[in-house]
């Protein structure tokens, strides 16, 4: 059974997903591959206490490493793509070549970028975190100038 919320952030809205109780999407406002809402199942807005807790901390600049619970759906290939993505250390970048070499399949920098695109749970699976070879920021579902400020807020910069 799914549920959902709406919380705000220093990017607008977020709209959080459950399955089961369990966090399995986060999506922005205009967000590129974003569900449509009748798929988001009933409101709840007393279920996500602990992500929107986790949220309110990372916006402040207090956490660094989610650990909420997460439910990802997506193939095997997807899911082994975001678990690396988890894996990128706050405030610092990875290419998607570089991804793609870490994940043993070096020639395969597209399907990680499309795999990439396909990330359910923004901001807690941190997509933002990937650019382009040559440093340039590339593809973002919640737009590239919320990844640019993303990227700002993470390496030091002011939210505002």
């Amino acid at each position: 059974m799914k549920q959902h919320t709406v919380t705000a952030s220093p990017y607008g809205p977020l709209t959080l997903v459950a399955d089961d109780g369990v966090l399995c999407g986060l999506y922005m406002t205009d967000q590129r591959h974003r569900p449509p809402e009748e798929t988001f199942g009933t409101r709840d807005d007393t279920l996500f206490a602990e992500t929107e807790e986790q949220l309110k901390a990372y916006f402040a600049g207090e956490l660094r490493e989610f650990t909420v619970e997460l439910r990802l759906h997506g193939t095997p290939f997807r899911r082994t793509v975001w678990d690396a993505l988890r894996r990128i250390p706050y405030g610092e970048t990875r290419t998607y070549g570089e991804l793609a070499a870490l994940l043993g399949t070096p020639t395969a920098s597209r399907a990680v970028g499309l795999a990439n695109g396909r990330n359910p749970i923004g901001i807690i699976v941190p997509c933002h975190r990937v650019i382009g070879a040559n440093g340039s920021l590339t593809g973002y579902g919640g737009g590239l100038e919320r990844k640019q400020r993303l990227l700002d807020f993470e390496r030091g910069a002011s939210l505002f």
